[in-house]
């Protein structure tokens, strides 16, 4: 009896067995025996090492009610291994898990729904659990297949459908969340995988009958359309700064294999989750990495439908939105020369079919949108920089530097369009600034082109950064009020210091580019207008009281070249008219009471005897030719006096001097050439130190210079070499630190009136040696004077560039 004890003793099943035995019920509908339950637990807690042959044999009981077909105890078995999961974090845990993911396998392999469903669930719960110990060798290559196979279900029954295409959705959420976090495990952003999941996710996002519908409500959270949209965010969210992109060429392939460009409402929408997830909780904000990859792949779509160009560029504008100041990255002239390459390769390739040029038209104009966004983040002195590189772009300005009808006229146009469309962006604060001379000139420039249309926008973009106070738009119509600023509604204020040293500089090259423009044939009423806005702008916000005079100089050369033109009536009528116009806001804006009483008479003679030459009648588009005058000989008494202006001004207190002295012209031949600040001035060098400013000079090469001609060169040799090598660097260094040292004492210690005699001794040695170049300059022959006894003499001279400052 004793022996048959110990026979059944040895045939009795290990303990973890019949622990594993007792949760299970005689009914599989009661569910687990919680009291056995908790044994099993707390078994499985206090001997870890059973973990392993616990789930061994919980797998090998699965299997056998996967085989009989008893699904409860299925169920119930889930259930075992779910709570087991959760409660024990042992080191032997990654056994377990094995034979865990073994059975989820097993059921995932099932034909029947609900036990593929219940898998998903059992591996969401294991997803969520955060273990202890890493694992070197699980791999999930057959889960994203099948989790994503489950997404793409097309079961007749829509809710079984739904079933298991969110399953498919959250089960792919759980594999992206185990193995992210786990270095050791498989890299989930290899392409074989992101290959499957991003486009599972993006089909289920992608369902017509649910793009409309509000997502965020609670009754849809169960729908995949919200769940794929959900788990997409959270994936973008889990992408490193290294695997944004293995998110972002699935997304492309696959609007590109679905045709989903046009319409690419789809397409904005996936982009701007992908821009608002990269920026969620993360310091460093991704969001140029995303514009770079749209960048990229807009260079591969260079030949395909212009309608599928502009969609993928709307998409990119709708993305910069978003990614404000992180948009541009490091690259930032990179990417606004790609977009002026697509720019000007639509504009090359136009089509001859009206549809296709429609669509060609519409991306451009996308393009330029694009570009003011790209622009709006960046830094204003940056903008600058953008103009100027955009400018560089114009044909003009490549090796054939001459302006010529050659230049293709449509893509001046659209480059200028994208000029103006940045300038909008830049706040002027200084005109310095805004008005680099790299920038300024070849503005001026493009501003001769000769299609009409094209110089309105050059206007424009000056209007936009000559505005500092809103006043352009009440600027528009040339108008000849009362009083201007009261009825315009302008704003004016006093003009900076550094703004009037500014236009002192460069008035000249804005003077200048007035009358020529004024002078062209092909001038509309949108061109006078637009010319009289931008000097009405030039002076309120520059014209100061140290450059008054020049600018009544420049009305009264206006008036001057417009009656020795050859210009139509039309013209000519216009130009005076603007003339008149300017000159009374100049006046009102000035608050000069004479000036504005002498423009008020001259007005009132115009109205009775000269209507033809004051805006209503000048700039009235129902005019006809038949209109004007047949004779074009304009009174005296109709047009500006000088002498009357040169009074008023001088007893307003302004130096006149100045005023009887024409602004410089230029042949009309000349126009391509780079732009001389030469002015012509009749009174002499002694009277006024500006006079300086009337030497017409020309650089030549130091090599070819008559002044350094008599300089010794010093010749190099060996010894010369030898010499150069001998010297002891560091004595030099410290001669120049005791030089330093010496001026800093002299300005720490010396008396103010030493430091002012210095200077004064410097000025003068400059003028002496100023002096001395220009006696050099030949006198003027007698019989040159005779027949130009009124002409401004010209100095002529070639100065070497050491002498230019």
């Amino acid at each position: 009896m004793p022996g048959c004890c110990g026979c059944w003793e040895v045939l009795r099943p290990p303990r973890y067995k019949r622990l594993v035995d007792s949760i299970f019920p005689a009914n599989p509908q009661d569910g687990l025996v919680k009291n056995n339950m908790d044994k099993l637990i707390f078994y499985a807690m206090t001997t870890s090492e059973k973990l392993d042959r616990i789930g061994m044999y919980l797998e090998q009981k699965l299997s056998r009610s996967i085989s009989r077909h008893r699904i409860g105890f299925v169920f119930v078995a889930m259930d075992a291994l779910d709570q087991l999961l959760v409660a024990c974090h042992a080191h032997s845990l990654n056994l377990f898990v094995e034979s865990f993911l073994k059975m989820v396998q097993k059921l995932l392999e099932c034909e029947e729904p609900e036990l593929q469903i219940l898998a998903t669930q059992s591996f969401i719960k294991f997803a969520n659990i955060e273990e202890d110990t890493p694992s070197y060798h699980r791999r999930y290559d057959f889960f994203v297949s099948k989790f994503s196979a489950m997404s793409h279900n097309n079961n007749r029954d829509e809710t079984i459908r739904a079933k298991f295409r969110g399953a498919g959705l959250l089960g792919l959420q759980g594999v992206v969340r185990k193995t992210v976090s786990d270095d050791l495990q498989v890299n989930i952003w290899d392409p074989v995988h992101m290959d499957k999941i991003v486009p599972s996710l993006l089909y289920n996002m992608h369902t017509p009958e649910f793009m409309s519908v509000n997502l965020e409500s609670p009754r849809d959270e169960e729908h995949p359309t919200y769940i794929a949209e959900m788990v997409f965010r959270d994936l973008v969210c889990r992408a490193s700064y290294g695997n944004v992109k293995s998110v972002l060429q699935p997304v492309l392939r696959h609007i590109d294999n679905h045709g989903l460009w046009v319409p690419n409402d789809f397409a904005v929408k996936c982009f701007k989750i992908i821009m608002y997830s990269v920026q969620i909780q993360r310091e460093q904000q991704y969001g140029y990495l995303v514009i770079q990859m749209l960048m990229s792949h807009l260079d591969t779509h260079t030949n395909s439908d212009p309608g599928i160009k502009a969609s993928i560029i709307e998409v990119l504008y709708e993305s910069v939105l978003i990614s404000a100041g992180g948009s541009i990255g490091p690259s930032v002239l990179d990417v606004f020369n790609t977009l002026l390459r697509h720019l000007k390769t639509s504009v090359d390739n136009k089509s001859s079919d009206s549809k296709k040029r429609a669509m060609e038209e519409k991306f451009e104009e996308a393009i330029i949108s694009t570009i003011g966004e790209f622009a709006n983040n960046l830094p204003d002195y940056q903008k600058i920089e953008i103009m100027m590189f955009i400018m560089g772009k114009f044909p003009q300005f490549g090796q054939n530097d001459e302006m010529g009808s050659s230049v293709d006229n449509y893509l001046q146009t659209m480059l200028l369009k994208t000029l103006l469309k940045v300038a909008t962006k830049y706040k002027t604060v200084i005109m310095n600034n805004a008005f680099p001379p790299e920038f300024l000139q070849p503005l001026l420039r493009i501003s001769l082109l000769e299609e009409p249309g094209l110089r309105v926008v050059v206007q424009e973009i000056l209007h936009t950064l000559l505005d500092r106070h809103d006043n352009a738009k009440k600027l528009r119509n040339v108008c000849i009020p009362k009083d201007v600023v009261a009825e315009l509604d302008l704003t004016v204020e006093k003009v900076p210091r550094q703004d009037s040293l500014f236009m002192k500089k460069n008035g000249i090259q804005f003077y200048w580019h007035i009358l020529e423009n004024l002078q062209m044939e092909s001038n509309r009423v949108a061109n006078f207008e637009a010319i009289y806005c931008t000097m009405c702008l030039i002076s309120i916000e520059m014209g100061g009281d140290d450059i008054l005079v020049e600018l009544i100089r420049l009305a009264l050369d206006i008036q001057q070249t417009t009656l020795e033109s050859s210009l139509p009536s039309t013209h000519k009528c216009c130009n005076h008219a603007i003339v008149a116009a300017y000159l009374n806001l100049v006046a009102h804006i000035t608050n000069m009471s004479p000036l504005v009483q002498y423009l008020s008479d001259l007005v009132e003679v115009r109205k009775k005897e000269a209507s033809h030459l004051l805006p209503e009648f000048a700039f009235n588009r129902a005019n006809r030719p038949t209109s004007y005058p047949q004779n074009d000989k304009v009174e005296d008494r109709w047009l500006l006096d000088q002498t009357t202006l040169q009074e008023i001004l001088t007893d307003c207190g302004h130096d006149a001097s100045r005023l009887s002295s024409p602004l410089a012209l230029r042949p009309h031949s000349s126009m391509g050439a780079v732009i001389h600040d030469t002015v012509r001035r009749d009174s002499a060098m002694a009277s006024s130190i500006s006079d300086l400013g009337s030497i017409n000079i020309e650089l030549d090469s130091l090599e070819n210079s008559p002044l350094l001609a008599r300089k010794k060169v010093e010749e190099i040799t060996v010894e010369s070499l030898k010499k150069m090598l001998a010297e002891d660097p560091s004595q030099k260094r410290e001669e120049e630190a005791k030089k330093r040292q010496e001026i800093f004492e002299t300005f720490q210690n010396a008396p103010f009136e030493e430091i002012i005699a210095r200077a004064e001794a410097k000025s003068n040695h400059f003028h002496e040696k100023l002096y001395e170049i220009l006696e050099m300059t030949p006198p003027e022959s007698p019989d040159h004077a005779k027949g130009n006894q009124n002409a401004v003499p010209v100095f002529e001279m070639q100065f070497p560039s050491l002498y230019v400052y």
